[in-house]
C-alpha cells in the first residue's frame, strides 16, 4: 500500500496564497515541465483553480466550467501572480475571470463558473467503458532521459494501441491517479484532464511538441466523489478525431470506478514535427 504525504508534491506545487485585491502568488514549479516545453497544462490549470475557488464565497458553489488559453509558457522555478475577477455573482452561480501574470507579462487566461445544484428536469447518463476493476498501478521509473513529470502520475493503460505503436487509432488512457495517492478532488481532477500523453501519440513511432491552445473542463459532479480513497484511482480516456493545419482537437472523459462521470474535457492543441 503507498503511503500517504501529509502534504503532496502536487498540494505542495499547486498551492497558491493571497496577496490582497484579488491577487495570487504562485510559485510555476519545475517538476511538472513537460520536454521540450513548458509547465504541464493541467498542472497550471489546478493552479487557476485553486486560485479561483479562493475567490468563490460560498462554499456550496462547486466549480463546473473551467476554460483555459495558454498565451505563453510561464517559466518554472519562478513567481507568478493569479489576478482573479468575479464577473457576475447570482443567487446560485458565480462567473469568474482570472489571469495568470509573470514579469508583467499574461501567460494564462481564464474563465470559470461555480454554482450550487440546480433543479433538473431530467437526469440521464451514459455508461462508462466496462473494463473491470483497476489493477495495480505502476510510476515510470526514474532513469536518463525521463522528464521528471513521468514520475508524478501512476497509471495503467486500457485504451488505444498505446503511445508511440504507430496505431490506426488516436485514442489513449486508463486508470490514473498522481503518484503520491491523494483524494481525486477538483483540482486533481484538473490536472487528470491533461496528464496523460497527447491521443495522436497513438499514432506516431516517437513524441513531438504538443502544446496546448486551450483546454476546457467541465466538472459533472461534486468533488471529491463519495467513497473515493487516495488510493482511488479515475478512469480517463482520451480520443481526437482531426490533425489539420497544425492542430488537433482532443474529448476526454473521467470517471469514478463505481461508473460516475467526474468531468470531460476538450482541448485544442498543436502537433508540431519533432526535432
Amino acid at each position: 500500500m503507498a503511503t500517504v504525504p501529509s502534504i503532496s508534491a502536487f498540494e505542495r506545487d499547486t498551492a497558491v496564497a493571497p496577496a490582497g485585491d484579488g491577487v495570487w502568488q504562485a510559485d510555476i514549479s519545475s517538476a511538472w515541465t513537460v520536454p521540450r516545453g513548458g509547465p504541464n497544462g493541467g498542472y497550471i490549470a489546478a493552479m487557476m483553480l485553486r486560485a479561483l475557488a479562493g475567490a468563490v464565497l460560498d462554499p456550496d458553489r462547486a466549480p463546473r466550467s473551467l476554460t483555459l488559453h495558454y498565451l505563453r509558457a510561464p517559466a518554472p522555478g519562478r513567481p507568478a501572480q493569479i489576478h482573479v475577477s468575479v464577473e457576475r455573482e447570482g443567487r446560485t452561480l458565480t462567473s469568474l475571470s482570472a489571469r495568470m501574470v509573470q514579469d508583467d507579462r499574461t501567460m494564462v487566461l481564464a474563465l470559470a463558473a461555480f454554482a450550487s445544484d440546480f433543479p433538473a428536469a431530467a437526469e440521464y447518463a451514459a455508461p462508462a467503458p466496462d473494463v473491470g476493476p483497476p489493477p495495480e498501478l505502476h510510476v515510470v521509473p526514474a532513469g536518463p532521459g525521463i522528464p521528471e513529470i513521468a514520475q508524478r502520475a501512476a497509471m495503467a493503460p486500457v485504451f488505444g494501441p498505446g503511445v508511440m505503436s504507430g496505431g490506426d487509432e488516436a485514442v489513449v488512457g486508463g486508470w490514473l491517479r498522481l503518484a503520491e495517492p491523494r483524494v481525486a478532488d477538483a483540482a486533481a481532477v484538473a490536472f487528470y484532464a491533461d496528464a496523460w500523453l497527447p491521443s495522436p501519440f497513438a499514432l506516431l513511432k516517437a513524441p513531438t511538441p504538443a502544446p496546448t491552445v486551450d483546454l476546457t473542463i467541465h466538472f459533472r459532479t461534486r468533488l471529491p466523489h463519495p467513497g473515493m480513497t487516495p488510493e482511488t484511482p479515475v478512469l480517463a480516456r482520451f480520443s481526437s478525431s482531426t490533425a489539420s493545419g497544425g492542430f488537433f482537437e482532443e474529448d476526454g472523459a473521467i470517471w469514478a470506478p463505481d461508473g460516475t462521470l467526474l468531468a470531460q474535457s476538450r482541448q485544442l492543441a498543436l502537433l508540431l514535427p519533432g526535432a
